[in-house]
């Protein structure tokens, strides 16, 4: 193996595939992946419905327990994080959204006090867009069937989520075809990033047709332990691979850092780059002070709405025992059935103090009794239907901190969710919104009882103790390297994704965006790796 390569790129997640394989197919550059986890090849990670497997642990997986949240009570909550090829879009629920275009002129405003002049307003992000999606239904200003990130319609969509809609309709939303359309609001059912039953993950749409390149290697189970840095530029990484041993790679032109929003900083800081009185805590000699490492954390908080049926509706047992053969065969045979589904089929982007204004609550409509894996226990799974409401452009902020200068040990993560009052109020909105939901027509008739919270006391200290109990993260953490203009303290990154300070290396992922954008951040962080590859080759 060489260990000179022209590019390093930390991370084969979503964003660090895509910049590493449009590198390695148009630049003619030699692009090295470091990529902590595993290989993305397993049947359970290309199924649709996989993901409420692995949610239950894997070690596709891996595991960030928050700090105790005061204002939760004391409560930590778990963050899960790919630990694969492909990252997060080898592992997530393959919803495909964009955000809205508000949110990338928003973004376009807060850098256009940047010299670089780099253009991130809607009309600068879109091409990119389009360009990676193939979509298997839309073809317009907006879309093209073309792109190697197959997005399709639900392959099975289950009778629950068809009801979920129309209550919602019936509370005046209008259907919403594409939620990536003209407008975001309203109730329908989305896309995914999938195709005939099988995941189309950043690894299998843009790493698979390079695994031939001459110019692209892959190390697994690679975990980084610094960026190796001399006379203010980064020259190399070094790194541990699967049996401790250390190395050196060296990087002639840039390092690329795609690690995610968590381990981003983290990195960073253990290369001696971020907040100076931080790295003096642990030992960590300064080479660059940069503040804004690891503040800035964004997360869309999610919380629950638990019922449970008064018949057998909904995926429960559909993969256990004589129902899963069923299944299995029906997909074998005829590639349809629940195999294709995603399990989250359904959703809506509403607004419950302002039908008019723009959605401040996203929902997903998932036809089982759903809780992550620490709070599973607390409620009996049975036939249900579970909708959870997020904040689509919290206020919150936390922070990612270093625990020691060990490279093996986790970050503290204190994501501070729904910290903010506001953030709380527009919760406890879509709370009430959607428990009426449940009381209108069609699933009114379907509802045995709700498990959490209790509609007969919807005050607003009940339901603030039931957001308290069960706030999770929505599996989006971000910001915590970002991107910002001239002159501001806390902007890590110039407009081009440039790491301020240090020459060579460039941040893509999550945690470069100054703001989150409203709905799911997959395709995002795709986004974030292309732009990247463009800024890199002066296509941009």
């Amino acid at each position: 193996m060489s260990d000179r390569f022209d590019y390093i790129v930390i991370g084969g997640g979503s964003a660090g595939s895509v910049v590493a394989a449009r590198l390695a197919a148009d630049s003619g550059a030699r692009i090295l992946i470091l990529e902590a986890g595993y290989s993305h090849r397993h049947p359970l990670l290309d199924m649709p419905p996989g993901i409420f497997k692995m949610i239950k642990g894997s070690k596709y997986m891996r595991y960030h327990k928050t700090s105790a949240q005061e204002h939760l009570g004391g409560r930590s909550h778990e963050i899960p994080q790919g630990n694969v090829l492909g990252g997060g879009s080898s592992v997530n629920a393959q919803v495909y959204i964009r955000g809205r275009p508000s949110d990338y002129d928003e973004w376009h405003k807060i850098l256009r006090g940047n010299n670089q002049s780099a253009g991130w307003a809607w009309k600068d992000v879109l091409p990119h867009f389009k360009r990676m999606a193939g979509n298997n239904r839309l073809n317009n200003e907006l879309h093209q069937p073309d792109g190697p990130m197959m997005v399709s319609d639900p392959g099975h969509i289950n009778e629950m989520s068809r009801w979920f809609v129309q209550a919602v309709q019936a509370l005046g939303e209008p259907y919403n075809h594409d939620f990536n359309g003209s407008s975001q609001r309203g109730c329908g059912f989305y896309q995914f990033m999938n195709r005939n039953g099988r995941r189309s993950s950043a690894a299998y749409a843009y790493l698979e047709p390079q695994k031939n390149s001459p110019n692209l290697e892959i190390r697994l189970q690679a975990e980084v332990q610094r960026i190796v840095t001399k006379n203010g530029r980064a020259t190399g990484v070094m790194y541990r691979d699967k049996s401790g041993r250390h190395h050196e790679v060296q990087a002639t032109q840039e390092v690329i850092v795609a690690a995610g929003a968590l381990i981003t900083p983290k990195i960073l800081m253990l290369s001696g780059i971020g907040p100076a009185d931080q790295l003096l805590q642990h030992g960590i000699k300064c080479i660059e002070n940069l503040t804004g490492i690891g503040e800035n954390l964004i997360d869309h908080p999610e919380v629950p709405i638990i019922t449970t049926a008064n018949g057998p509706y909904g995926y429960f047992g559909q993969g256990d025992g004589w129902r899963m053969l069923r299944n299995g065969l029906q997909f074998k045979l005829f590639g349809s059935g629940p195999v294709t589904s995603a399990g989250v089929e359904a959703g809506a982007f509403v607004n419950p103090l302002d039908p008019d204004g723009d959605p401040t609550i996203q929902a997903f409509c998932v036809p089982i009794v759903y809780l992550d894996r620490e709070l599973a226990k607390s409620v009996k799974d049975t036939h249900g239907l579970t909708v959870t409401t997020v904040v689509v452009k919290p206020v919150s902020r936390g922070t990612v901190r270093l625990r020691s200068a060990d490279p093996g040990e986790m970050p503290v993560v204190s994501p501070n969710l729904l910290k903010d009052p506001r953030d709380m109020q527009a919760m406890v909105a879509g709370q009430r919104f959607f428990i009426e939901a449940f009381q209108k027509s069609p699933l009114r008739e379907k509802v045995e009882r709700f498990v959490a919270p209790d509609p007969k006391d919807l005050s607003d200290e009940a339901l603030i103790a039931h957001c308290k109990r069960f706030v999770k993260t929505n599996y989006h953490p971000a910001g915590t390297c970002r991107m910002g203009a001239d002159g501001d303290d806390m902007a890590v990154l110039d407009s081009r994704m440039r790491l301020r300070g240090i020459e060579n290396i460039r941040v893509c992922d999550m945690s470069a965006v100054p703001d989150i954008n409203a709905g799911n951040t997959n395709s995002v962080a795709m986004m974030l790796g292309d732009r990247c590859a463009e800024f890199i080759m002066g296509k941009a």
